[in-house]
């Protein structure tokens, strides 16, 4: 379908169904041990948030507004995670005049389904009677930092949240931390107040997780010989 010039400067959004087309064309550029890494981080990531939510100490920002709103609508997980990356996506979609990366969406909705499936599987009951709530908060501190290195390493996907925090770095030159700060506290205040957890186990995750990160990518590649794709296909969502 042709489009004259003056058309093309007003409408910044291409068609949906090219963009759709663009995105699933873009996955054959991943190598196989992206997807691995990638697909090992999101099921390995939901465990450790799994073991979070069973020890009843509070979880990271991020679910404490995931299950906030399932407590509200009861639609599970997965569907409400779903719900709060569309709500990301469009606001990112909105700032910057175009299609967001479908790759946090994925990662999102992926995790919340995951979790659902421990929950049918019965592994919360299971973890109950066998761990105490310390130790399970430890194990899921762990599992979700090292989860979050091999995602990162697979170059595919990103936190729903950090896309906005990277377009507030982008436009307000703010610094990474001071951005990532202010959307995990925004996210964490509207799910406490909307009825989610909290605990020790949210301040840990913010204070252990990010430091943890870089050691297991270090860890990876240099004992498990894994390539660190990095954020590529993040940074190429900015010109």
């Amino acid at each position: 379908m042709e489009y004259d010039k003056s058309s093309r400067k007003k409408n910044t959004y291409p068609l949906f169904s090219d963009y759709i087309r663009l995105q699933v064309h873009s996955l054959r550029h991943f190598k196989t041990d992206q997807f691995l890494m990638y697909l090992a981080g999101v099921a390995i990531f939901s465990l450790g948030a799994k073991l979070f939510i069973v020890s009843q100490l509070g979880t990271d920002p991020l679910d404490v507004l995931i299950i906030s709103i399932d407590q509200l609508v009861k639609l599970g997980m997965g569907a409400c995670s779903a719900l709060v990356s569309l709500f990301f996506l469009t606001w990112w979609m909105l700032w910057n005049r175009k299609y967001p990366p479908i790759s946090p969406f994925i990662t999102t909705t992926l995790t919340g389904l995951l979790i659902d499936l421990w929950s049918f599987l019965g592994l919360g009951e299971y973890l109950t009677v066998r761990m105490s709530e310390y130790a399970m908060l430890a194990v899921g501190l762990v599992l979700c930092a090292y989860a979050s290195a091999l995602i990162i390493m697979s170059g595919i996907g990103i936190r729903i949240m950090d896309l906005v925090v990277l377009t507030m770095v982008a436009k307000w030159r703010w610094s990474f931390t001071k951005a990532k700060m202010i959307i995990e506290i925004g996210i964490f205040s509207t799910g406490w107040l909307l009825g989610g957890p909290f605990g020790v186990g949210t301040i840990a995750f913010l204070l252990v997780i990010g430091p943890l990160i870089q050691p297991f990518m270090n860890i990876n590649a240099r004992r498990f010989s894994l390539k660190n794709y990095g954020l590529a296909s993040v940074t190429s969502a900015y010109p």
